[in-house]
């Protein structure tokens, strides 16, 4: 079985890499190195923060949106093709072929989100400035976030069309930043079914501003073990209850 799930992994880490890493990480590049040469004028305090931010910002947002594409697009890609036939047919377990396509995208990612950090590494030491436990932090942390996005993509590929699934799980990416907003405004309001909707949505939705630390990084604020623990811990029970949920959607999925 372990051996499936490599195969199967790695087999989409290929398609995907054929693809769209190559061309993300050259557009990460260019466009971190424009931004730096049109803040030079700024002050060195705000200089660093504002690298920083636009560092981990578009970071962030380039591995989002190919954790969701990827994600979405890779199993319903085999489905529409109607490859999926030949693959149910073989020795393979539907729980199988999902756990390792979300693996193959989780690895996809990782691998991008490395070259993106040195990348980003590299481009603070290029204009003077340190790199700092908080900024390792963010980027490391953010792998947990991405986890979530793909484990929550793959699920919605099990039984949705890729636009959908790729509008829910963007939606989703949106809303698990302000879920914790969203919460606050529901408990203050007046009406009972605003606030049973505002708790119902904060349960249901992840809260990613838990695992994401690119704030923390700006201002140079060092987490300590415990609460990044208890980010990684949340994530994984996240990631955990998505991939469950998607194994057992796609084995009662009928492809007839």
């Amino acid at each position: 079985m372990i051996g499936q799930l490599a195969a199967i992994a790695w087999n989409g880490f290929r398609e995907a890499r054929r693809n769209r890493v190559t061309i993300v990480v050259a557009i990460f590049a260019v466009v971190l190195m424009l931004a730096t040469a049109l803040i030079t004028e700024l002050t060195v305090t705000t200089f660093r923060r504002v690298v920083i931010d636009f560092g981990l910002g578009s970071m962030t947002l380039l591995l989002v949106v190919l954790a969701v594409f990827l994600s979405t697009g890779q199993l319903s890609k085999e489905i529409d093709r109607r490859t999926i036939f030949l693959l149910v047919t073989k020795p393979i377990g539907r729980g199988t072929f999902v756990v390792g396509r979300l693996l193959g995208t989780i690895l996809t990612v990782s691998v991008l989100q490395a070259a993106m950090g040195a990348l980003f590494f590299i481009e603070l030491g290029l204009v003077g400035e340190s790199v700092g436990a908080a900024q390792v932090q963010a980027v490391a942390m953010l792998t947990f976030e991405l986890m979530i996005l793909a484990s929550i993509g793959t699920l919605m590929a099990t039984f949705a069309e890729t636009l959908t699934s790729v509008m829910v799980t963007g939606s989703v990416f949106l809303a698990g930043h302000l879920s914790s907003d969203l919460y606050l405004m529901a408990s203050k309001a007046k009406a009972p079914a605003i606030k049973l909707a505002g708790q119902v949505a904060y349960w249901l939705i992840p809260n990613l501003s838990r695992v994401s630390f690119r704030s923390q990084a700006t201002y140079d604020q060092v987490s300590s073990g415990e609460t990044l623990l208890s980010a990684a811990g949340y994530a994984l029970v996240w990631v955990a209850f998505s991939t469950c949920a998607a194994v057992i959607v796609f084995q009662r999925r009928d492809f007839k």
